[in-house]
């Protein structure tokens, strides 16, 4: 596998270049691991995705692959029915070569609240921490980021960032964007990048106060970190601890009010602390499609009262906060 050599070369000049004392073992040691799953199986299936000189790319108004006419009505069934074996496609949608996919998340939509309050992304130098797929890192460097780095330590995730960089790279050489499969625990100090995204991410650690000082840890002074998570009502004392589940999830920890996670924040070291956006999850923008099957959010609320989850906690409410490394 040769995914993070042209990583490896491109950072070795940069403020990443201490990064390659643990990186290159780091990876090792994950591809060792993971020839004994289904990674493997997921690999050959990637190989049989068509070659494609791609001529038209939009990652500014969504992740637009192709333009009508590139592929002929048999290579776009072919591109359907090999990037369906990567089920279930979380975030997105993603449009490749005239192939919808419909994904559970309208990842869009969180982009669209996000985008009007955090400092323009042109050069800066960009980590997404538990990116998932990597929908949003597309519509970073859609914002023209000088070079956009995601983790997420899902092998089914990377996987699937690779095939639409298969598609994207077609007739493209050194695209500046990679994810690596590690979580930010894997990661030393950098104190490199401008711009930190963690979408999705806190309620799912055990220490959120951690999670925090490890995004410090990866910004410069002065950067900037985006950070969306779920949210309850309340003052600035207030937290939900679930008892066991939260949404039919089991790895929710922590969900605090907006004026708690702005307190966590600045504890930690950041200021200029802004909620910028609140927004109640809705059905719309996560649901069950035909590119994930599975149970979604319908299926996670009260079916008498959609203002709580089946377990009785306020539904999802997601808040978008931004600061500054100190």
């Amino acid at each position: 596998m040769n995914w993070f050599q042209r990583f490896y070369a491109d950072i070795a000049q940069s403020q990443l270049s201490h990064w390659l004392e643990v990186l290159p073992k780091q990876l090792r040691e994950w591809e060792e691991q993971s020839r004994h799953s289904e990674f493997r199986h997921w690999q050959r299936i990637l190989s049989q995705l068509p070659e494609i000189n791609t001529q038209q790319l939009d990652l500014k108004n969504s992740v637009s692959i192709g333009a009508s006419g590139e592929v002929d009505y048999g290579t776009q069934k072919a591109i359907e029915g090999l990037l369906q074996k990567f089920h279930p496609w979380r975030k997105g949608p993603y449009f490749v070569h005239g192939v919808h996919l419909d994904t559970e998340w309208r990842s869009d939509w969180k982009w669209q609240r996000l985008l009007p309050h955090i400092s323009p992304l042109k050069n800066r130098f960009v980590l997404d921490v538990g990116c998932g797929s990597g929908y949003h890192m597309w519509r970073m460097l859609g914002e023209d980021a000088w070079r956009v780095v995601g983790i997420d330590p899902s092998e089914l995730f990377l996987i699937q960032f690779q095939a639409i960089k298969h598609f994207v790279k077609g007739g493209r050489e050194n695209l500046p964007i990679d994810l690596l499969p590690l979580g930010i625990e894997q990661l030393p100090a950098l104190n490199a990048f401008d711009t930190v995204f963690s979408m999705g991410v806190l309620y799912h650690r055990k220490s959120p106060i951690e999670h925090l000082e490890q995004l410090r840890n990866q910004l410069k002074t002065g950067g900037e970190l985006v950070l969306e998570t779920l949210v309850i009502d309340g003052d600035q004392n207030a937290v939900l601890v679930p008892q066991d589940r939260y949404a039919q999830m089991r790895n929710v920890w922590f969900l605090p009010s907006a004026e708690a996670l702005k307190l966590w924040v600045s504890r930690c070291g950041f200021k200029d602390i802004k909620v910028v956006d609140i927004d109640t999850t809705s059905t719309d923008e996560q649901r069950t499609t035909a590119w994930m099957r599975n149970d979604s959010l319908a299926d996670f609320l009260d079916p008498k009262d959609p203002t709580k989850t089946v377990e009785g906690y306020p539904a999802p409410k997601r808040a978008v906060l931004i600061a500054t490394a100190g």
